[in-house]
């Protein structure tokens, strides 16, 4: 009975791993730490021989991004990390659920799909240990629209039906491990594209993101975008 009881408990705490993560690789992440050193390896150098380009090159040193179109990654949850990774692929001629503007494959389709299960790991693992510089980091500056991005960070637009941004991504924009991407220091022209991305479905990776964002005007996205920024 006790042995029953035992296997029963393990079994449990497994599938509760599993459902936290949300996401096909996470048992393997678990049970088979990813290699650091070989994450910034390939992070750094990229891969020649299999046509894999350094991320540095677009994402910066230790992904401290110093380019408004690509985001920063220094620090994000290295669960997050792999599954856009994952999500910008494209296997077997299949469509990615992550695309830019118009269902145009994303830039990151083709540095991605080269990837194994292994790279992935590694290179999300490396970028979580790092640090972002939040000195150099980006941060707001639209004073003119400060007070409405407050507004829908903490409070939503309840007549839209759109929830405070805070529930999910944290009061301070640190998102939660795992689940959502820290925001805090991200620069506010991605953020605001990507909100678009979801609102167009281009991006189809988050139905929930896509119904939030479908109810905002350009004007919410750009005001909550910057106010994001600033967090720290």
């Amino acid at each position: 009975m006790k042995r029953t009881l035992s296997k029963m408990l393990v079994a449990s705490g497994l599938l509760l791993g599993s459902s936290l993560l949300g996401v096909s690789y996470a048992a393997d992440v678990i049970v088979s730490k990813p290699d650091a050193a070989k994450g910034e390896q390939l992070y750094a150098n990229g891969d020649a021989a299999r046509g894999i380009l350094a991320c540095a090159s677009c994402h910066g040193a230790a992904g401290n991004s110093t380019l408004p179109v690509n985001p920063n990654l220094a620090g994000m949850p290295h669960e997050y990390i792999a599954k856009q990774l994952y999500e910008f692929q494209s296997k077997d001629g299949a469509t990615p659920v992550r695309r830019s503007l118009d269902g145009a494959n994303s830039v990151m389709t083709a540095i991605a799909t080269p990837l194994t299960d292994t790279d992935i790991k590694n290179v999300s693992y490396y970028l979580s240990l790092q640090k972002l510089d939040y000195e150099k980091a980006a941060t707001a500056s639209k004073e003119a629209s400060m007070e409405r991005g407050q507004h829908i960070w903490r409070g939503g637009l309840v007549e839209r039906g759109v929830p405070a941004c805070a529930a999910c991504h944290g009061p301070a924009g640190a998102g939660i491990p795992g689940q959502f991407p820290r925001l805090a220091g991200q620069f506010p022209t991605y953020i605001a594209e990507q909100l678009k991305l979801f609102r167009s479905n281009d991006r189809s990776n988050s139905p929930m993101m896509h119904d939030i964002a479908d109810r905002m005007s350009d004007s919410d996205i750009a005001a909550v975008a910057d106010y994001a920024a600033g967090l720290r």
